[in-house]
């Protein structure tokens, strides 16, 4: 069977050797090597998120790093000047500076796409690498990019440190990602379907079918109800929903709020 190889970046989090990447970077692998300063070590999965994209690894040596830090991407305004650093096309450490292009970009990757748009250059190869601000704190793991050639032009996507924080608190603790979950089928809201209903504004996730015995089921949803806000949120489209629904705390009441027979009604779940 022949081998494949697949490069890509990351950033070290803790002193004895904790490394943040992409799951995409390392999924599948047989062996994980890590290069810091031309030096190589072999590491190990402690856990990954196929959905959020981020992977945990684990270097298998008891040399001491030096950690990066997190800064708060919620912070994060368009147009701060950010810097990208990564391993594009193999090359080693490369840096690249841009601003950020955009916040809370969702690009159908997954069910929870929360993205930092940005347009200093990430290459193939930058995956998992970290996106900082100008105070040195990392605000994005970056991702992927949008490009017919391959190659940048100008639109990277990095998930917000944040996001990444607690999937990475998360894997260091249990190995594993836990969410919440409604339990509802959606689709989108229609300005057709808004206007049928008598919803003035065009926003929302219709639902089309609930699971039995789920939370929503439980707490009252009913199919052909529109779910306007969750836990305080607006829904502003029914790609919003899984993410809010996914950052809820598990075990703890929700205020679900409908659209239903022309009046909003709170639901707990």
């Amino acid at each position: 069977e022949r081998k494949a190889s697949s490069l890509g970046s990351g950033f070290v989090i803790k002193e004895n050797g904790t490394v943040i990447t992409n799951n995409h970077v390392i999924a599948g692998a047989d062996d994980i090597l890590v290069k810091v300063n031309s030096k190589e070590y072999k590491a190990k999965v402690i856990g990954s998120d196929p959905y959020m994209d981020i992977a945990v690894l684990k270097m298998e040596t008891k040399d001491k790093f030096t950690p990066v830090s997190f800064g708060d991407s919620d912070k994060a305004r368009v147009g701060d000047w950010v810097v990208a650093i990564g391993n594009p096309f193999g090359l080693g450490g490369t840096v690249t500076s841009g601003i950020i292009s955009a916040r809370n970009r969702d690009i159908n990757l997954t069910r929870y796409d929360d993205f930092i748009q940005t347009d200093a250059s990430i290459n193939r190869g930058n995956s998992g690498g970290p996106l900082f601000d100008l105070d040195g704190k990392v605000i994005g793991v970056n991702s992927m990019i949008y490009s017919p050639t391959g190659g940048s032009i100008g639109l990277g996507f990095a998930i917000p440190s944040n996001l990444a924080n607690n999937i990475i608190t998360q894997l260091m603790t249990s190995g594993e990602i836990k969410r919440a979950w409604l339990g509802v089928r959606i689709q989108e809201v229609t300005e057709e379907i808004a206007k049928s209903i008598g919803l003035k504004k065009t926003y929302g996730a219709l639902v089309q079918g609930l699971t039995s015995n789920s939370p929503a089921a439980i707490a009252g949803v009913k199919e052909g109800d529109i779910i306007v806000e969750f836990n305080g949120n607006e829904v502003e489209s029914s790609r919003i929903l899984p993410r809010l629904v996914a950052e809820g705390q598990i075990g703890k009441k929700a205020i679900v709020k409908v659209w239903r027979k022309n009046e909003f009604i709170e639901l707990f779940v």
